[in-house]
């Protein structure tokens, strides 16, 4: 079917304001057995106390700090830096640049938390290490990540989730995420066509694919505002659809997590359905292979091949 004559249920990138659209498909798709996400269909999210041990954390928190520091990593479109203060960001792809990472994701106790939520087999659709330092992490604006998937990855509906796992304590003063509990429910158009190699700007700082001050001041009023807090180990699981967003860290601690996000077998990318082109394979994935169907060898291999 040529791109111009999908059905496309969630519009965005648009000329002119749009009205909100009322989300029809599901949030759960599947059994939640997990107590922890009992609350995931009337919120969109749920925490998770105590996913990884202490000791998980420390050697995790050891091995992104190598990897922040490889001087191999800088200048590979992987590794995103602050607009502002330089340090390293974010970087993409992580799994196949930790064989640690990448042995975690494929564990029931992580994959099988997407799955439940999906009802389906799952693949990833992205993974990445987000860093925030101390005097200096920028925040990111509110937004829809499903906003960004649909417009510039193809993914058709809002059947994904993301996994954050603490690695440092996720304070209320230290640029922890913000959510609106609730706003699954509603997806807001963005005005603004994609420019070509959008996502090179807007990994750093996003302009196209954020909702208006007045959208934000609306699904506040409608859904209130509450924040992602604990301790190292710590993990929220997210819907694609919920609105979140995080403010600078002034502090002097900083935060960071890993953060994996999975997708739907039967929710696979198509092509954009408001940008000019697909986004690179480090940020969104078309290889549609479900987690578990990975061999351990396989993904070791892939996580041998960091540059």
């Amino acid at each position: 079917m040529p791109v111009s004559d999908r059905f496309d249920g969630y519009p965005t990138r648009l000329s002119e304001p749009a009205p909100h659209i009322e989300r029809t498909d599901p949030t759960v798709w599947g059994r939640v057995t997990s107590p922890e996400l009992a609350g995931f269909e009337a919120n969109g999210f749920a925490t998770i106390p105590d996913l990884l041990s202490p000791d998980e954390v420390a050697a995790f928190g050891a091995e992104i700090g190598h990897l922040a520091a490889d001087p191999v990593l800088y200048g590979d479109e992987r590794v995103i830096v602050e607009p502002v203060a330089g340090q390293v960001r974010s970087v993409f792809q992580v799994h196949q640049l930790s064989k640690p990472i990448a042995e975690l994701l494929t564990e029931s106790r992580i994959v099988g938390l997407a799955e439940q939520i999906l009802g389906s087999a799952v693949y990833l659709h992205q993974s990445r290490v987000n860093y925030m330092p101390g005097f200096g992490g920028s925040g990111f604006a509110w937004h829809s990540d499903f906003e960004t998937w649909h417009a510039e990855d193809g993914m058709p509906t809002p059947r994904a989730v993301s996994l954050s796992i603490a690695l440092t304590d996720n304070f209320p003063f230290n640029g922890s995420l913000m959510l609106m509990p609730g706003s699954h429910r509603t997806f807001v158009p963005c005005l603004g066509e994609t420019p070509a190699g959008h996502y090179r700007e807007s990994l750093r700082e996003q302009r196209f694919g954020v909702p208006s001050a007045d959208d934000i001041t609306f699904l506040a009023a409608r859904y209130g505002i509450t924040q992602f807090t604990g301790q190292a180990g710590s993990a929220l699981l997210f819907d694609s659809n919920v609105m979140h967003g995080s403010s600078n860290n002034i502090t002097p601690y900083p935060r960071s997590n890993i953060f994996l996000v999975f997708n739907s077998v039967e929710n696979a990318l198509e092509e954009p359905f408001a940008a000019p082109q697909r986004r690179p394979q480090h940020i969104a994935a078309r290889d549609f292979t479900p987690v578990r169907e990975a061999a351990p060898e396989t993904v070791s291999a892939l996580a041998d091949q960091a540059p």
